[in-house]
C-alpha cells in the first residue's frame, strides 16, 4: 500500500499574533503535527507563508513606499530566520527539513517543471520535510502567485498528493461571517454548490500576505477538481492535521 501524499498551508494568520508577531508554541504545534503524520506513514509537505513578517519583526520597517519593494526586503531578511525555526523545531523531532522556493514559471511545463518534480521526489525519497515559499526576492509582480494558497495547489498537483490542507485562523467556510448570530459552518461543499455568495467582500488578506477566504474558495474548488480533496481549517485548533488526516469532521471540506 502506497504511502499518502499531503501538502499542508500554514497562513500568516496561523501563526502570528494580534500584534503581527510570530508566535513560536503555534510553529512548534504544526510541527509535531507533521511528526505524528510522519511517523504514520504520511509524506508531509509544508508551504509556509511567514516571511515577510519575519523580516519586519527585524527591520521595524523600511524608507521603500513600493509594495512590491518593501516585500521583496521584508521577505529576504525574513526567510532564513523562518527557515532556523523551522530546522530547530524538526530537529527536535528528530527530522530534517529543506526549504524550496519557487516562481510561478517554475510550474510551467517544461524544463522547469521537470526539476521541480525531481527536487521535491528526491527531498521525499529520503525522508526530508519540503518547506515551500514563493521566491519573493526575485519573483516579477506581473508573474507572482496570487498567493501561497496558489502556490500550495501547485504543489499538490505536483507531487500527486492525496489531500490539501489549507490552514487559516477560522474553523472552516461559514454562511455569513463566522462570529454572526445564525452563521453555520459547512463540512462540506462539492464543487458545483455556489457558496462564494457566504464570502464577506471587505473579508482582510492575511497581515504581509495577499490571502484571503475568497482566494482560498478559489483554490479549493479548483484543486478539488483535480480529484485533490481539499479541507480549509482553523491552523490553531490543536491537532487539527491529524484530526483531518484521520477522517474526523473539522473544517470544510471540498470535494469534486
Amino acid at each position: 500500500m502506497s504511502k499518502q501524499r499531503v501538502v499542508i498551508k500554514v497562513g500568516t494568520n496561523v501563526m502570528t499574533n494580534k500584534d503581527n508577531r510570530i508566535v513560536g508554541p503555534i510553529l512548534n504545534e504544526l510541527v509535531r503535527q507533521i511528526a505524528v503524520l510522519y511517523e504514520n506513514d504520511v509524506i508531509p509537505v509544508l508551504v509556509s507563508s511567514g516571511s515577510a513578517i519575519a523580516g519586519k519583526e527585524i527591520l521595524g520597517d523600511c524608507s521603500f513606499t513600493d509594495s512590491s519593494t518593501r516585500r521583496q526586503i521584508f521577505s529576504a531578511v525574513g526567510q532564513p530566520r523562518m527557515m532556523r525555526h523551522y530546522y530547530s523545531l524538526f530537529h527536535d523531532y528528530g527530522m530534517r527539513c529543506a526549504q524550496v522556493l519557487a516562481t510561478k514559471r517554475d510550474f510551467a511545463p517544461g524544463k522547469h517543471r521537470e526539476n521541480m518534480i525531481n527536487c521535491y521526489e528526491g527531498l521525499l525519497s529520503e525522508g526530508i520535510v519540503p518547506i515551500a515559499n514563493e521566491d519573493d526576492a526575485v519573483s516579477l509582480k506581473m508573474s507572482m502567485f496570487s498567493d501561497n494558497d496558489e502556490l500550495a495547489s501547485l504543489v499538490a498537483e505536483l507531487i500527486q498528493a492525496d489531500a490539501l490542507i489549507l490552514l487559516t485562523d477560522t474553523d472552516g467556510l461559514y454562511t455569513g461571517h463566522p462570529e454572526a448570530d445564525g452563521s453555520k459552518k459547512l463540512s462540506k461543499v462539492h464543487t458545483d454548490e455556489n457558496v462564494e455568495q457566504y464570502v464577506q467582500k471587505n473579508q482582510k488578506a492575511e497581515g504581509e500576505g495577499r490571502g484571503g477566504m475568497k482566494s482560498k474558495l478559489k483554490i479549493a474548488k479548483d484543486t478539488a477538481r483535480k480529484n485533490i480533496p481539499t479541507f480549509i481549517a482553523n491552523g490553531k485548533r490543536e491537532n487539527v492535521i491529524v484530526d483531518l488526516m484521520h477522517g474526523k469532521e473539522v473544517g470544510t471540506k471540498f470535494y469534486a
